[in-house]
């Protein structure tokens, strides 16, 4: 560990002060700002030679800007001769759009992996991809975490009785039963057909009657999701309908509609922070997974097995 150093940019500040809080190390001095022009400006004030370098940048709002960030900084690093660069970054942008679903459409998941790998970082650690197969755009290790072991302990300490874990839609059916296995819990799926970014239809696969549903799903924006699905369970007769996401990217538009849904309560992560609006939802609580994230990177650099945090 004395080789070990951690940074952070603008994106999540906090959640870099609780890893090292966790592995007991301080935070590493640097000055992440921007030129009169907008341009990001980058300057570690520590000694990073031949130093392990761990960089915690989530890409979130605004995306375009930390992802400059980030890649400026590894830059700097790599310049100053870092040993290894290792890129945090529990929230991974433009991850929605990971292949071609039009023609003449990008596939932006994959160059923003070239540009972190071409930056020079050895290595990624990132939460709750939006689609696993992202993993396989990088040349380099990535290691994937979960929140889940975060959400099933909150949900085995504050809920009680009969549960049915519940997939949005078809792509979060591996999450779901995965949930609902350890829980002892049943599962249900929603069928979600859209029509350009419109839900246009929604059709429940299970039984909920009776039971609390709990929806999860990787992240939550425009809340459309969740308030159409909380409708549609109960409808079907849920007891009551509750939700787990990782990443909390909400516009404002998201936290009135959440506000006035039939979602009793939402639970998040603090893998991105949370919006000035998003903060003021009282139905939401945050947990944190800088453990999680602290004892991946004391794992690493350790070299001991990270997938055994999840058995």
């Amino acid at each position: 560990m004395d080789n070990l150093r951690i940074f952070s940019g603008n994106a999540n500040k906090p959640l870099a002060e609780k890893i090292c809080e966790y592995l007991g190390l301080p935070l590493g001095e640097a000055v992440v700002g921007h030129f009169s022009d907008g341009e990001s400006s980058v300057e570690f004030r520590e000694n990073v030679r031949g130093a392990d370098v761990y960089l915690v940048q989530p890409t979130c709002i605004p995306a375009n800007d930390h992802l400059v960030e980030l890649l400026i900084m590894i830059d700097a690093l790599k310049r100053a001769s870092a040993a290894s660069i290792t890129a945090v970054v529990p929230y991974y942008a433009y991850a929605r759009q990971d292949r071609k679903t039009s023609p003449r459409v990008p596939i932006s998941a994959k160059l923003v992996a070239n540009l972190l790998t071409k930056a020079g970082a050895h290595r990624l650690i990132t939460m709750d991809l939006h689609t696993g197969q992202i993993q396989g755009f990088f040349d380099i290790p990535v290691d994937h975490l979960y929140a889940a072991p975060v959400m099933l302990e909150y949900i085995r300490k504050n809920f009680t009785g009969e549960l049915v874990m519940v997939s949005p839609d078809a792509g979060g059916v591996e999450r779901a039963r995965a949930f609902a296995k350890r829980l002892n819990s049943t599962l249900a799926i929603i069928d979600k057909r859209r029509e350009a970014t419109l839900i246009k239809a929604m059709t429940l696969v299970g039984n909920v009657y009776g039971k609390q549903a709990i929806i999860l799903d990787d992240m939550v924006t425009t809340g459309s999701t969740l308030t159409k699905a909380a409708d549609l369970l109960m409808q079907h007769g849920a007891k009551s309908v509750h939700a787990c996401v990782t990443h909390p990217v909400m516009s404002p538009n998201a936290v009135s509609a959440l506000q006035s849904s039939m979602v009793q309560s939402l639970v998040v992560t603090d893998t991105i922070p949370l919006s000035p609006e998003a903060a003021k939802l009282d139905k939401i609580r945050v947990l944190s997974v800088a453990p999680l994230l602290g004892e991946a990177i004391r794992r690493i650099n350790n070299h001991d097995s990270v997938s055994s945090l999840f058995v």
